[in-house]
């Protein structure tokens, strides 16, 4: 389908990425977004690290996409001159039974071609003297950048090329036949020989809108940040993560030196009322009603009820928050945080209550739908992109 015409929506770094390299292969691209700026919700409110593909099963796309991913975010925020630093982190073990998780995930790191070794705690103490640790996980390859820097350069390399990017424009209607596919919405209506679906939290909604039937839903799990007060910001030199808990689909909260040299801590993980509810007073009925109405999320709750009380517990206590992260670096004061902001993470759910832990993308006619792309994709957008790329290409 080469010079071909093709609709993308979402303006967010996959949306982006993915319109970037379309353009690149000569492609007429249009980018639609309901909103009035690019990067607005999952990328414009995430952590800002580039992620090294530690944590993913080997072979998944998470894994593959992720470590090239981090290749390629570094090269292109280096040629364009965004700011990024390859700095490092720690993943700390702080209890004996926290070692058996750990070393999965070197293995899982080596498997995966992660610069990544085991350092005793004498040594992950010249990394960061403040740490509370009895063995870590040193990998080398992590990072941080700007990523809304990394979209309005997207932005600007696609118009460059003759792509456009139309803001203010909601997806209404979707429907392809023989010849093409005609999107619909608010402002206006466009013609094209392919669609493509980066639309994140509301992924599945326009799948369904398209015509598929997807095997997942969309649920929005909200992840809260603190910022470390300056003076507790200097107990932090890079990022510091704990051992993940293996039977829970995050990664705990952890300490991150952000790109303008702040330190951000989180985030929690608490179910959302809102598709984009950034706060416990974002509630939309529709979106609750949506969730409610899928089973999984019934299966997941009955799983994880107890993790899940925590984490609320900790969202609203910023006392329980602090105490975890003196799990981490013991010497952090009552008064070292700061509320921050908060960012939702667009979640795909099964049936059975199992969440899908790679990229999921479906392929119908004229149409590739992006259903699953929570962290690192990212760190992976340009690798994404070009995956997306080679679906309209064949």
């Amino acid at each position: 389908m080469s010079k071909s015409s093709v609709v993308v929506a979402g303006a967010g770094i996959v949306g982006l990425a993915t319109a970037h390299e379309l353009a690149l292969r000569g492609h007429r691209v249009t980018v639609i977004e309901k909103e009035h700026g690019l990067a607005e919700h999952q990328t414009g409110n995430n952590s800002g690290v580039i992620h090294s593909g530690l944590y993913y099963k080997p072979g998944s796309l998470k894994s593959v996409l992720g470590a090239a991913g981090a290749i390629s975010m570094r090269r292109f925020a280096e040629e364009h001159g965004i700011p990024v630093d390859i700095c490092g982190k720690l993943v700390v073990a702080t209890t004996e039974s926290q070692l058996p998780a750990l070393a999965e995930l070197h293995r899982r790191g080596q498997a995966n071609g992660v610069p990544c070794r085991m350092v005793t705690a004498e040594e992950a103490l010249e990394y960061e003297p403040n740490v509370s640790t009895i063995a870590a996980l040193r990998v080398e390859s992590t990072g941080i950048v700007d990523y809304r820097g990394v979209c309005r350069t997207l932005g600007n390399l696609i118009e460059e090329r003759g792509g456009e990017i139309v803001l203010g424009s909601k997806l209404t209607g979707v429907k392809s036949n023989a010849d093409a596919v005609t999107i619909t919405t608010k402002t206006g209506e466009f013609s094209a020989d392919a669609f493509v679906n980066c639309t994140g939290l509301h992924s599945d909604r326009v799948a369904r809108l398209a015509g598929l039937k997807p095997q997942v839903r969309i649920i929005p799990f909200r992840g809260e940040y603190y910022e470390l007060t300056p003076e507790a910001a200097t107990l932090v030199n890079g990022l510091i993560y704990p051992v993940p808990d293996p039977e829970f689909p995050f990664l705990g909260v952890h300490l991150t030196r952000m790109i303008n040299g702040s330190v951000h801590a989180g985030p929690n993980a608490v179910f959302a009322l809102a598709r984009e509810g950034y706060t416990w007073g974002d509630i939309n009925v529709r979106d609750l009603l949506d969730s409610a109405a899928w089973p999984g999320l019934w299966k997941l709750g009955r799983k994880f009820w107890r993790t899940g009380i925590d984490e609320v517990r900790r969202s609203l206590s910023r006392k329980r928050f602090l105490a975890s992260l003196r799990e981490l670096v013991p010497a952090l004061s009552d008064d070292s945080l700061v509320p921050s902001h908060s960012g939702v993470r667009a979640q795909a759910m099964r049936r059975d209550g199992s969440l899908v832990d790679d990229f999921l993308i479906e392929r119908a006619h004229r149409q590739v739908h992006v259903l699953n792309a929570p962290s690192p994709a990212a760190t992976a957008a340009l690798e994404i992109g070009k995956r997306i790329a080679d679906e309209i290409d064949t």
